[in-house]
Order: C-alpha cells, then structure tokens, then sequence
C-alpha cells in the first residue's frame, strides 16, 4: 500500500525510475476499507445480515454478551485473562449435551489483527452451531460428541488498533524495552522452535517474536488455557488469512508429525469437500513444507502440548484483496472453513470412538 503522504503516481514513478516491474492490485483500497467499516446495525438480533458485515471490538464484546443472554443453557464466557492493554480475552463454551468425559475441541480467531474475516468466521460458526443445531446432520453429530471452545478475538489490541488507525496492523500493541518499535506477532512467541529461522528477534519486524515465548499477556493467556485443558482438547484450529491453505504441524521445522498421514488425510478431504461443494481450491500440508517456516506458531506447540490434531487455516482469498476481503466474500468464505472444520471434527470423532478389537469377549 502507498503510505498516505504519498500519491500512487510518485510511487510509480520511483519504481520506473529504479527500473522495478510492478502491478496495482488495488487501485481503491481506501474505498475498500471504508465500506468493511459501515454497519447499518450492531444488533446480532437484526437478522443474518450481521454475520455477512465486519464488526469492530465493541461489537464483538456486545454480540459475546448478547449470546449468551440469548442461549444461557448452551453458552457461557470464560475470561482467559485481559491483553497488554487491558482488554478481556473471552472465549465461549459452546456445550450442548451433558455427557460424561465429553472431550472437547479449540478454535481461536484473530491472532494477527489485519485478518478480519478470521474473527468474521468465529462469530459465523458460533451463529451456525446454535441455529442448526438438531437441524444439520454434522453439527448435531459435533456438538453431541464435542464442547466447542471459541475465541472470537485472540489479539484485541491489534484488532481495535485496525479499526482506528492502522488497518494493515498485524502485531499485538504491547511496548518494548528496547526500541520505539511497538508490538510482537503473537504467532511466532509460543515456545515451538522458538524465534529460530522464520521469526526475527528485531522489535520492528513484523514478525517479532518477542523477547522469551509466551512473553506477552495474551500468548500466555491461551497457553494457561489449553494446558490446563490438554486433557480434554482433542482437535485445535488457528483462524488465519489469507491464500487458501489447510495447514498442520509442524511449521516451526522440516520434520514430519508422527500422526502425519492422518493429519494429511483429513487435511485432503476437507479440500475435496471445499471443492466439491463452493468450487474453490485449497492447498493442503505441513505448515513448512507448504508455505513457509513459522516457528513460535500456536498450532505447533498445541500439538507439543499433546492436541494431536492441530490445524491452521489461511482463508480467503488468494492475493486479489488479501487482508482487504470486501464483507461480499464472508459467507463463502466462512461456509468453506465451516466444512472444512466439519469434515475434521467428524474424522476425530470417528477416531475417538474405541476400536472393535479393543473389545475382549469373555
């Protein structure tokens, strides 16, 4: 993007003058921006239209508690704890029967605060899994076997800071210590690999891992979290955007999960059913292998931790928009995610249920 001080034509004529091939992708990106943040209403109850829009940090904040006024039976909140500025993390626990030794299953959004249909997504399947609950085949299928754990916004900080003033920010907004540079990418500072090759130990990088893993509040808030519930959570999802990926462990190095080939079957048939049903493509794989090294990632050390099915998904789109996805896109874009965490969850849970041949006959 051109910094504001600058037109597109003096940008363009700096690269003509270095002799540097370039292409505008988008020539309205602030027109793009404006219509993401125009909400004709804030109330959930004012039809699926919510869903379809983009909602700043107060919203969210409001739909948590509109949701759980409106289904007290099925939803509660759980404070995590609050960001380096103070905000609460709540996460919701979707819980729909009462069966004993319910295992359970974690899905967090917004861990990098420029990805907005990452939270889009959270509030999109929360909506889902309450209206076709006993209506939908997998769902019911999901919510009868599995808690869900959701948390809408994993970085609020970074998330408000898009809204206000910085739309492209990815980092949380906690201060350093050692430079004027502000914030630490909350995916490269869990302790996987650690701040290894694919972080950077430089305060102004965007991908700054901070200065020890889970250094920052809100790191540290969802590790507490899983690790006291590592018993409990079986399937782990990491929300992302964007190029249209379905990634597993590990990101953080070459090696392969010991579970691969069951991460990487359940990875391919929830791109086949993305294709089969919306027409879109999907790539699929160990995280390093398939786009890049990431150490530090949440979804590695879920998997460290022993949540032997972990999984990132990069959403919509592919480059066209990027972190700009218009509001139009949302509902495809959450409905591919929503099938694909179906066709997962439906894997585990088949996995889950013991073998016949564990049985002895007496």
């Amino acid at each position: 993007m051109c910094p504001p001080n600058m037109s597109l034509a003096t940008v363009k004529d700096l690269l003509q003058k270095h002799d540097i091939r370039h292409e505008v992708l988008l020539d309205n990106a602030n027109e793009l921006i404006e219509m993401q943040t125009r909400n004709d209403s804030t109330d959930p109850r004012s039809g699926s239209t919510f869903y379809e829009r983009y909602h700043s940090l107060e919203d969210i904040y409001y739909w948590i508690n509109l949701t759980i006024q409106d289904n007290p039976s099925r939803v509660k909140a759980i404070l995590l704890g609050s960001s380096y500025e103070k905000r609460p993390l709540y996460a919701l626990k979707l819980s729909f029967s009462d069966r004993p030794n319910k295992k359970a299953m974690w899905i967090d959004c917004g861990i990098h605060a420029r990805e907005w249909i990452s939270p889009a997504f959270c509030l999109w399947f929360v909506q889902y899994s309450l209206a076709f609950y006993m209506q939908n085949q997998d769902i019911t299928q999901i919510l009868d076997n599995l808690d869900v754990y959701v948390l809408p916004v994993l970085n609020p900080d970074g998330y408000h800071y898009t809204w206000t003033t910085n739309r492209m920010w990815r980092k949380n907004r906690s201060l350093s210590k050692v430079s004027s540079c502000v914030g630490v990418d909350l995916n490269r500072n869990f302790d996987a690999n650690w701040c290894t090759e694919g972080a950077s130990d430089y305060p102004c990088s965007e991908i700054y891992c901070g200065e020890f893993p889970e250094s920052e509040p809100e790191s540290q808030a969802v590790a507490d979290f899983l690790r006291s519930h590592k018993n409990t959570i079986q399937l782990y999802f990491s929300i992302h955007s964007y190029s249209q990926m379905l990634l597993f462990p590990y990101s953080c190095s070459l090696e392969e999960a010991e579970n691969h080939n069951d991460l990487l079957e359940m990875a391919k048939q929830a791109a086949q059913n993305i294709k089969r049903y919306y027409r879109n493509i999907y790539k699929y794989g160990s995280g390093a292998k398939t786009i890049y090294l990431a150490p530090g990632g949440s979804d590695d050390w879920a998997y460290k931790l022993g949540i032997k099915y972990s999984y990132t998904f990069e959403l919509q789109d592919r480059g066209e928009y990027g972190f700009l996805l218009p509001p139009s896109h949302i509902p495809k874009a959450c409905n591919e995610a929503l099938i694909a965490v179906k066709t997962i969850a439906l894997k585990v849970i088949e996995k889950m249920q013991p073998s016949r041949s564990s049985f002895q006959t007496v």
